[in-house]
């Protein structure tokens, strides 16, 4: 999972073209784009777009908070479509994922569907609150968790802040804050750490440095508002040949010795947290083995 982008669940044109970008994941949108007057009828264009593509494209849904009237009424109109997962929106720590958790298995269950099955993308920094339930994410014990996305639009509003950038497009320190503990909180949880959108859509150079920038943090995956942003995070966010083979040589240098703590390569020390870094780049390309 390197590139997912978000489409409104209610625009026909837009959700035929998102299927054409090249994106790892598609967002089906029903809430921040979806207006009130139109959520009935997005979720049912919702569900004929998923339970038609599911199977060839991961989806996620991003249904509406937990706080709202909405959420229940989102998940009941469009779990059959049997979508990868639900985007969870101003998710504000471990109370919310379990109780979305739940309400999945309810469903499942309820509908014939395999138990756990359904993944949990949450957005964990869109409030002021959020922030402090960073650290609750390790311990969850389910198996729904696929990623975790960082977001400073609504996080600015909520804090009421001016801008959430400096005039050089780089995020505030109160914003790099909150992105340095997502990506923390994901990694602590084992799961993957999906930087947040630039919403310059058609500044692809900016989008490029800030994707950089990301991958050079340890974001594996940034999401996108609009279908050009795809090909520029996709090339960012694939691994070199060179990055490749250099994983595949510390890893084979590794298992020559299985019981030294750090080994030497091409004039370089290399300990076991290079080992660590090799094998999680490998494994983004490599799937793991299933366990029957």
């Amino acid at each position: 999972m390197r590139s997912l982008l978000f489409v409104p669940a209610h625009e026909p044109k837009k959700l035929v073209k998102a299927l054409g970008s090249g994106a790892d994941v598609l967002i089906i949108d029903l809430e921040d784009a979806v207006p009130e007057s139109e959520k009935k009828n997005a979720r049912a264009m919702c569900f004929d777009f998923v339970k038609q593509h599911s199977s060839s494209i991961k989806i996620l849904i991003r249904i509406n908070a937990l706080s709202t009237g909405h959420a229940m009424d989102d998940l009941m109109a469009t779990v059959l479509a049997k979508p990868w997962g639900f985007m969870l929106p101003k998710c504000e720590g471990l109370h919310d994922l379990k109780a979305l958790d739940q309400q999945l298995s309810a469903l499942e269950s309820a509908s014939g569907l395999d138990l756990g099955v359904t993944q949990i993308l949450p957005i964990v920094t869109e409030t002021a609150q959020s922030v402090f339930g960073l650290a609750t994410y390790p311990h969850y014990e389910g198996s729904r968790l696929c990623g975790m996305l960082w977001g400073a639009e609504d996080l600015s509003a909520d804090v009421g802040s001016i801008a959430n950038r400096g005039e050089d497009q780089h995020y505030t320190s109160a914003y790099l804050l909150a992105r340095s503990m997502t990506l923390f909180a994901a990694s602590a949880s084992d799961t993957v750490a999906v930087d947040a959108v630039y919403t310059h859509f058609r500044d692809l150079e900016g989008l490029a440095h800030e994707a950089r920038e990301g991958l050079r943090d340890g974001f594996t995956a940034k999401a996108a508002i609009h279908p050009d942003q795809v090909a520029v995070i996709n090339e960012i966010f694939t691994p070199s040949e060179h990055d490749l083979a250099w994983a595949r040589e510390v890893i084979a240098a590794f298992a020559r010795a299985p019981t030294a703590g750090a080994i030497a390569l091409d004039g370089k020390m290399l300990d076991r947290p290079h080992y660590k870094n090799a094998q999680r780049l490998l494994a983004r390309v490599i799937p793991p083995p299933r366990v029957n």
